[in-house]
C-alpha cells in the first residue's frame, strides 16, 4: 500500500528570523526525508513548502510551531496544497 503523500504551505511569524530557523528547517526536514524550500519573507515572516509522506510533513510542521532554540513562534499558519513531487531536496532560499 503506497504512503499517502501530502504538500504544506507554511507562514510562521514572530521572531523567526535571524535565529537560524531556516537552517534549522531544512536540517529537520532533511532528518525526516521531507523535501522543498524554506525562505525568509520582507515582512518578517518564514515561508516554507514541505513535501512528502503525511506523517513526516506532519513532524516538520509540529517543529515548525517551535523552531529553534533561539526563536519565539507567535503564530504558525499551514495550508494543504496538492502534492506535486516536484522537489528531489530541501533548500533555503532567499
Amino acid at each position: 500500500m503506497a504512503e499517502d503523500k501530502v504538500r504544506a504551505h507554511v507562514f510562521v511569524r514572530g521572531k523567526v528570523q535571524g535565529v537560524y530557523f531556516r537552517q534549522n528547517t531544512q536540517i529537520v526536514a532533511k532528518q525526516h526525508g521531507v523535501f522543498g524550500w524554506v525562505r525568509n519573507l520582507d515582512d518578517g515572516r518564514v515561508e516554507a513548502i514541505l513535501e512528502g509522506v503525511a506523517d513526516k510533513v506532519s513532524r516538520v510542521v509540529e517543529w515548525c510551531h517551535k523552531g529553534p532554540p533561539a526563536a519565539r513562534v507567535d503564530d504558525l499558519q499551514v495550508s494543504y496544497e496538492k502534492y506535486t513531487g516536484e522537489f528531489s531536496d530541501f533548500e533555503v532560499t532567499g
